[in-house]
């Protein structure tokens, strides 16, 4: 089932839910410039088992409206279109599962909108807060010096995307992408990342990628004291083959927010491969399970 959201003026979200109407209701938030189909289908088939699960696409992706360049906004207000997309569905409290971009927006709405939050999975994200990663030996690093993404992926992202590239090689462009994000553990599918690609851009109307996330404002986005106060459960997964958010990042979220918990799906990267997807699913099933 799918519906189309005015989260603000001039602003409309393509959504849908899979699963169980009477289910607890789980919010699934992708990426940066990463539409709804970003979260596979067989992934969301595994957690519908138990859940409404309800992805989106964010505003300038998929089928949502793109108009970054006539009205700028703040990454803030992607986090208040995920309050809207709750409200569209008529759901109260969810469990809101967010990776990467999508993580540090459940981090705002565990900050501004905890009593939306049943509970709160973070994956492959930084902490939306200023304190200091303790090191086991008792050292400290300040956040801002915490490891960057990896070298090969921060070259990809300086190349210019030509203004004439065709369809085809567009696709290539991507598959490489995910290849890269990755990580150098599992297995790269490229077929299967082409597949879902595919997909994505016949869903969108459009091949050409978007930028508009990297470009908003991301000011006003620190959470420190109020992830600190934090009594949503929050489950953060650490993928160690992760080349955007590496380690220490994960241990970083569990001591910037309190009560969070910390498991590792072992050679994930910044991707969900099929590899992932059953252990995964599992972790997030039992954290809401304990909470539902």
């Amino acid at each position: 089932m799918d519906r189309y959201v005015d989260a603000a003026p001039g602003v409309r979200l393509w959504t849908e839910a899979h699963g169980p109407a009477d289910a607890p209701p789980l919010l699934l938030i992708m990426g940066a410039q990463a539409p709804a189909l970003g979260w596979p289908d067989e992934f969301v088939g595994l957690l519908a088992r138990r859940h409404r699960v309800i992805r989106y696409d964010h505003r300038d992706t998929g089928r949502s409206t793109w108009g970054y360049d006539e009205r700028p906004y703040p990454v803030t207000a992607l986090a208040e279109d995920a309050v809207a997309v709750l409200d569209a569905w008529g759901v109260d409290r969810a469990h809101v599962v967010g990776m990467s971009l999508g993580g540090m927006l459940a981090q705002l709405l565990l900050a501004d909108h905890p009593e939306r939050l049943r509970t709160a999975t973070l994956i492959g994200t930084g902490s939306l807060s200023s304190a200091a990663f303790r090191r086991p030996d008792g050292t400290s690093v300040p956040a801002e010096q915490l490891p960057g993404p990896d070298r090969a992926l921060l070259e990809f992202w300086s190349r210019p995307v030509p203004d004439d590239i065709d369809p085809a090689a567009e696709l290539d462009r991507r598959v490489e992408h995910w290849r890269l994000l990755g990580g150098d553990v599992l297995p790269f599918d490229a077929d299967d990342a082409r597949d879902r690609e595919r997909r994505i851009i016949a869903q969108t109307g459009r091949y050409r990628a978007g930028s508009a996330h990297a470009r908003a404002d991301v000011s006003g986005m620190d959470r420190t004291g109020a992830l600190a106060r934090n009594d949503v459960p929050v489950l953060v997964v650490s993928a160690p083959a992760d080349p955007v958010y590496p380690p220490p990042h994960p241990e970083h979220l569990v001591q910037t927010i309190r009560g969070a918990r910390l498991i590792e799906v072992p050679g994930m990267g910044h991707a969900l491969p099929r590899t992932v997807h059953a252990p995964l699913a599992e972790a997030i099933l039992e954290h809401s399970d304990d909470w539902s």
